[in-house]
């Protein structure tokens, strides 16, 4: 019994050390030119039918995916190079159904000095409170020519709580936004299997220790 009360505290002990699972989305294999990232993420497809990894993340229609082609290269230098994310007006929102905690870290290109250009907020599709918000510099040609977004920062927001929301519309369309990054909180069912998991574990130590 002091065995299984053992492995039982360490069920509780390791839970929260996998409820931070980092997140990152690059949007390679997205379609771009000017295409809905829709469910990539999202066990689903783009507005184009393909799909990427699960990670439980979707996006609204005018949060598109946009990639250099024959009427010239917009942007270069970016860290994943193929493609980028737009936010074609103001509804470009990212959301995450099972939420995400502590920070949201992106690189970016700004042709602007958009002010609260990046919104965190603890519902989906941008509703309830507003958890944090990111004004970027203008940054799109500094020290870089060729393209009119050459030059990509990366920078980081932190936030208390969980959030389940991102709008990346505050100064469309002046911003490209590349590997997005988050620390994901898994579904119940995570935890559910692992408490399962290791508590059979515990059960099989006890009756192995009853027969020796």
């Amino acid at each position: 019994m002091k065995l299984l009360y053992a492995a039982a505290l360490a069920c509780l002990a390791v839970t929260p050390a996998v409820a931070q699972t980092a997140v990152k989305l690059d949007f390679e294999g997205a379609t771009g030119f000017v295409n809905s990232i829709a469910n990539f993420y999202n066990g689903g497809t783009d507005s184009l039918g393909q799909s990427g990894t699960n990670y439980g993340v979707s996006f609204t229609e005018q949060a598109v995916g946009l990639s250099n082609d024959e009427l010239g290269p917009y942007f270069s230098n970016a860290p994943s190079p193929i493609t980028v994310l737009y936010a074609f007006d103001s509804t470009a929102v990212m959301n995450v159904a099972a939420g995400f905690i502590d920070r949201l870290t992106f690189s970016y290109s700004s042709s602007i000095n958009a002010l609260d250009a990046v919104n965190i907020y603890s519902g989906l599709n941008a509703t309830g409170t507003l958890l944090a918000s990111a004004s970027l510099f203008g940054n799109a040609q500094i020290g870089c020519t060729g393209t009119s977004y050459c030059r990509f920062d990366v920078t980081s927001v932190r936030f208390a709580g969980t959030a389940k929301s991102i709008s990346f519309g505050g100064n469309a369309p002046n911003v490209l936004f590349d590997d997005i990054t988050i620390t994901a909180v898994p579904e119940p069912s995570t935890y559910a299997l692992l408490a399962v998991g290791l508590f059979a574990v515990a059960l099989t130590v006890a009756r192995r220790r009853r027969k020796d």
